[in-house]
């Protein structure tokens, strides 16, 4: 999902409205110029006004900014991502530890560890999968 510029979303919720830019800006009480500006990306509303113009629109100021959306995106993203990297390692840890003891490179205690990391690996994201 692409993200959209403020004025964007300005224009897309007084259009889905049925409103104009002259009757958004009186409800605003400012001029159908400024309003035209915000949708062309030329210039911003003041953010005191923000709030008039979120209730006006009928979204909350964070659905305005795109804010809330974004951050659940990039959590969701990063957590995916981490879950992935532990699963990697854990695996590459189980086949070096069986790749160095085929070629007989590997003494019991350091294949003790890499298990040991692999596991811990593969105990994190069991974890994670239990919070939610």
């Amino acid at each position: 999902m692409k993200k959209k510029t403020l004025g964007q979303m300005i224009a897309e919720l007084r259009k889905e409205k049925g409103m104009t830019q002259l009757e958004l800006a009186n409800q605003l009480g400012i001029t159908d110029k400024a309003v035209s500006k915000w949708e062309r990306d030329l210039s911003c509303p003041d953010i005191s006004s923000l709030p008039a113009l979120a209730e006006i629109l009928g979204v909350t100021v964070d659905e305005l900014m795109q804010t809330k959306t974004e951050a659940a995106s990039k959590t969701k993203s990063i957590n995916e991502i981490a879950d992935i990297v532990l699963k990697a390692v854990a695996l590459a840890m189980g086949i070096a530890v069986a790749a160095l003891s085929a070629l007989d490179q590997l003494n019991s205690e350091n294949g003790m560890v890499m298990l040991g990391i692999g596991l811990a690996c593969i105990a994190v994201t069991m974890l994670k999968k239990e919070e939610k």
